[in-house]
């Protein structure tokens, strides 16, 4: 594609927002048979499917949904820049879709992206959570700005990424009044036995866990495993059984669920990362996301 005809750009992503050529059509007063020409001369340009015919719907193609992500930015600056020339305050916020791991505990993703919200420029943020493997993929097709997670990016896998190191902290053990109570003597011996809420296998914390326990020879009976890190904090406050957090998370646990810390593990260091495709971050809001960590968070 030489020159991109932002006119044909213009009607892909009207039919796309609309979902249906039909409903494009009455929006910009044109004929079906004239749209689905365009579309067609625009798909013909760029060399690829943009949509996919479904029964009577017209589908976005992988490609299709990432031309409409850029398309939809072009258009809002568009309507920005207009707005501007009239002297009329500026209502598009710029958009910052941060992909996050489901493991990460929700009060340390609040943490990380409130800076966000706090910029002089307005940014709209849109959060997607998935595993980490899901969200890269998306990351590489230009989907996602930036992905949080408790393990980078790994070289094997099929993504051009970079890993920025956010912060580092320890393990916290939490749990009822009444567990800690109980447990609180001889930590962390004291967990032989102990009823316990794990993350699921394969997550960087139980990996972490079932090490540290098999090196100090301990074996908690385990009431549940969850992949949902909220879980933790509701069963734990209902005295279902004790659980580990990253050290930073501990505060707003406390806080909101009256929980105990039973004690730290300081040999257990759960690292965060902020995963992006650019070796130098240019995005204002993602530099305010690892500036932030750094210098506040995990100070």
């Amino acid at each position: 594609m030489n020159q991109l005809n932002y006119q044909h750009l213009l009607y892909f992503w009207t039919v796309a927002h609309e979902g249906t050529i039909t409903n494009a059509c009455k929006l910009l007063f044109l004929t079906q048979p004239t749209i689905s020409a365009q579309l067609r001369a625009l798909e013909k340009a760029a060399g690829v499917k943009l949509f996919e015919r479904v029964g009577r719907n017209l589908v976005l193609t992988e490609t299709g949904q990432t031309v409409y992500r850029f398309a939809d930015e072009i258009f809002s600056l568009g309507r920005e820049l207009q707005d501007t020339l009239e002297g009329k305050s500026p209502n598009h916020a710029r958009r910052l879709v941060v992909g996050v791991a489901d493991v990460l505990p929700r009060m340390i993703v609040y943490r990380l992206l409130e800076p966000v919200i706090h910029l002089p420029e307005p940014v709209q943020l849109i959060c997607h959570d998935d595993k980490t493997e899901k969200l890269l993929a998306r990351l590489a097709i230009n989907e996602l700005d930036v992905v949080l997670s408790d393990v980078p990016a790994s070289p094997f896998v099929k993504v051009r990424a970079f890993n920025h190191l956010l912060g580092e902290c320890s393990v916290s053990i939490m749990g009822s009044a009444a567990l800690v109570a109980k447990y609180r003597r001889g930590f962390p011996a004291s967990l032989n036995g102990a009823p316990f809420l794990l993350p699921m296998e394969g997550s960087s914390l139980r990996r972490s866990l079932d090490q540290w326990f098999h090196t100090e020879g301990i074996r908690p009976t385990v009431r549940a495993e969850f992949s949902d890190c909220d879980l933790f904090e509701v069963f734990g406050s209902a005295g279902t059984g004790l659980f580990a957090i990253p050290t930073i998370a501990e505060p707003g646990v406390q806080q909101h669920h009256r929980l105990r810390l039973l004690g730290r593990i300081e040999s257990i260091k759960e690292r965060f990362f902020a995963i992006s495709v650019e070796r130098h971050l240019k995005h204002a809001a993602v530099v305010a996301i690892t500036d932030t960590a750094r210098q506040r968070v995990f100070e």
